[in-house]
């Protein structure tokens, strides 16, 4: 159980940072300033920008953040080994009674109501 805990710290993680990375990026209408030398050579990675750093490390954190999801999903299930009263077809089911079966006791006419008496 111990493990479960820690792959879930582990997702939650690998999520917020995949959060980060995507968020850092820069939009298709970014680069057209940056051609014309409006702060491209400020940048931390350089004047070429992160675009190629950030696309791989968001590439990796996808596949690491996939990986964990089919881990938990699989943990979680239990393995599909569990049986449920649901899923079990072979329980026989229970014969409700037919109109003829119900025992009926003998009324008479006076026993049952009119529509006068209100």
């Amino acid at each position: 159980m111990i493990l479960y805990e820690i792959l879930i710290v582990a997702f939650l993680i690998v999520a917020l940072l995949t959060i980060g990375l995507i968020l850092m990026q820069q939009g298709k209408g970014a680069e057209m300033g940056a051609s014309f030398g409006a702060g491209g050579s400020n940048s931390m990675f350089g004047s070429a920008g992160a675009g190629n750093f950030l696309t791989k490390s968001t590439a990796v954190l996808i596949t690491i953040f996939f990986v964990l999801c089919m881990i938990l999903g699989a943990m979680s299930n239990g393995g599909g080994n569990k049986k449920t009263d649901t899923l079990d077809l072979n329980v026989e089911a229970v014969e409700q009674p037919k109109a003829g079966d119900v025992p009926v006791e003998n009324v008479s006419a006076s026993d049952v109501p009119s529509s006068d008496d209100k």
